[in-house]
């Protein structure tokens, strides 16, 4: 695993084509008008529940839900990112394969992508504590509703505005 001071990356334009240049996480200055890969995964099981993490209290928005997520490092797809973050933050191992993207939001300095994957019966979860301090399977509604309520950290509640619905179709029927 790489520390948050080690990690590079691609920056991208708003297409997401890469610009052949990098930026340090952390590092000052930041270019107007370019973008990072962030991509985040709404794990579904079995019984169609889904999974939300607490994140870690010294994060930033700690101690406040999400769906696993994570920046794209150098040389990464954002559904390499995706599969990784999902293994590194909760141990569920899935495939690029597996992945469903749901949409890509522009946001100020990030392109976000949202998938959702299902996976068979009730995984076991090994949480990495300096990610997240908790973990809960529910029902999407529930994760609405935390959402809806100020739980969720702060950047989701635009998210799940955006994409909620198209989200929810997918998490009821992945045929959509």
């Amino acid at each position: 695993m790489t520390g948050a001071d080690d990690e590079l990356w691609d920056l991208t334009d708003a297409a997401g084509t890469a610009l052949g240049r990098t930026h340090r996480r952390g590092d000052p200055g930041f270019p107007e008008g370019v973008f990072h890969l962030v991509s985040s995964v709404c794990v579904v099981r079995g019984d169609g529940r889904v999974l939300l993490t607490l994140r870690a209290p010294d994060k930033p928005w700690g101690s406040t839900w999400e769906f696993p997520a994570g920046s794209a490092l150098t040389g990464e797809t954002s559904e390499q990112a995706a599969v990784r973050e999902l293994y590194e933050e909760t141990g569920v191992r899935v495939g690029v394969a597996d992945l469903q993207l749901v949409g890509r939001l522009t946001e100020r300095t990030a392109l976000f992508d949202v998938y959702v994957v299902r996976v068979d019966g009730d995984p076991s979860l090994a949480l990495d504590p300096a990610e997240v301090s908790e973990s809960a399977w529910v029902p999407f509604a529930e994760a609405l509703r935390r959402g809806a309520a100020g739980e969720m950290a702060g950047p989701w509640t635009p998210r799940l505005e955006q994409l909620g619905a198209r989200l929810g179709e997918l998490v009821e029927d992945p045929r959509t």
